[in-house]
């Protein structure tokens, strides 16, 4: 493919309008509203919040409802969906629009997760192209009223051998879907190994929808790669903003045309850090918002001299003061580790087996409806 497209500056889903072409990928645990209002002030974009289950937000379960919390600077309240009845995706759409004003939802057919997969759900579910266009159908047919765009975000199959990308493109344009996001990954090798750019090019040729690509965006300069090489209209970035959110203030640069140069030294790493807590702070408290930052430790310091001691006691952190205290330790003018541009953050791991209901994989026609109370009702993948 041509290697001379103008990167998009912006992204269209139905009436919305994205100012910089990026996506915010859901990922569990991480894309709360701090983060995305973290990630918002370095950039522009769109930033969906945590997969929850329609189930969840069905029931009026209250982990799921207390999910749907938006940062003050988010333009757009985006919600990532899961489930695997039609009539309940169309209810908690109806739930979601007309109750708590969401601007955007999207349907996660991607996560290779075992306890989503097993139930037919996630990245299993394509395989069942009715049951897919059925969801999609009463999705968008609830979204429709509110004006409110539905998209969905897909791998390229359940592995080599039961590929659904290119169905699922057919039938998120047919069903009246604003876009559709692939990951160049099958469930099987969920994080590992390299995503197919060339998968994500088939299925932008074979559609007439805006299509997302995903999948081993490091830097700013892989997005502008993968529009190029693909011809996408946006891309949606997960592994490669952690500990990262600076990562938006490149994107939003470099899909206008502009080069950034400057990496950050560790002392505005660690400030970053410190706005972060901040923030995490603000939504949950001092000592939850401590320890729920822990798990980003690793991230924003992988590379970094730092110290293992400061890491090890950052790691136990439940306080300001203590926070303050062991980021005046670090050498603020230590400079990025550029060992580290362009390589990959968080989970990798390897190949997994799918975990899927028995005789899934014997036909693509759903021999009788899944149960919904087989999805759990709590939210998370």
């Amino acid at each position: 493919m041509s290697t001379s497209l103008s990167p998009p500056r912006s992204l269209r889903l139905g009436d919305l309008e994205v100012a910089t072409p990026v996506v915010l990928a859901p990922m569990a645990g991480v894309t709360n509203a701090a983060f995305r209002q973290l990630c918002a002030e370095q950039g522009a974009g769109l930033y969906v919040c945590e997969m929850i289950t329609s189930r969840g937000i069905v029931e009026g379960d209250r982990t799921s409802l207390s999910m749907l919390t938006f940062a003050p600077n988010e333009q757009f309240r985006s919600v990532q969906l899961y489930g695997i009845d039609p009539d309940t995706i169309g209810r908690a759409v109806e739930i979601l629009c007309a109750d708590h004003g969401v601007d955007h939802v999207d349907l996660n057919f991607g996560c290779p997760v075992p306890k989503v997969t097993r139930k037919g759900g996630g990245a299993a579910l394509p395989w069942k192209d009715v049951l897919l266009g059925q969801i999609l159908t009463a999705a968008v047919s609830a979204a429709a009223p509110y004006g409110v765009p539905v998209t969905m975000k897909t791998r390229k199959g359940i592995d080599d051998d039961h590929l659904t990308y290119l169905d699922a493109g057919r039938i998120a344009q047919d069903t009246g879907c604003a876009a559709i996001a692939l990951h160049g990954r099958t469930a099987v090798q969920h994080y590992s190994g390299h995503a197919d750019w060339a998968a994500i090019a088939e299925l932008k040729a074979s559609v007439d929808i805006p299509v997302l690509g995903n999948g081993d965006i490091w830097e700013a300069s892989d997005a502008i790669r993968m529009v190029e090489q693909t011809g996408v209209d946006g891309v949606v970035v997960g592994r490669g903003c952690l500990g990262r959110p600076w990562l938006f203030r490149d994107l939003a640069a470099a899909f206008a045309g502009e080069t950034v140069t400057e990496l950050p030294r560790l002392g505005e790493v660690a400030a970053i850090m410190r706005r972060h807590v901040e923030l995490l702070a603000g939504v949950m408290g001092e000592e939850r918002g401590c320890i729920e930052f822990r798990k980003h430790i690793a991230w924003y310091l992988k590379g970094f001299a730092a110290g293992s001691e400061v890491r090890h006691q950052l790691g136990m952190v439940s306080s300001f003061a203590a926070l303050d205290e062991l980021l005046g330790r670090l050498d603020p003018t230590e400079a990025y580790p550029v060992g580290e541009l362009g390589t990959p953050r968080g989970r990798q791991g390897t190949p997994k087996r799918v975990v899927v209901p028995d005789g899934w994989l014997d036909s693509r026609l759903v021999d009788q409806p899944l149960d919904p109370l087989a999805e759990d009702a709590t939210s998370g993948g």
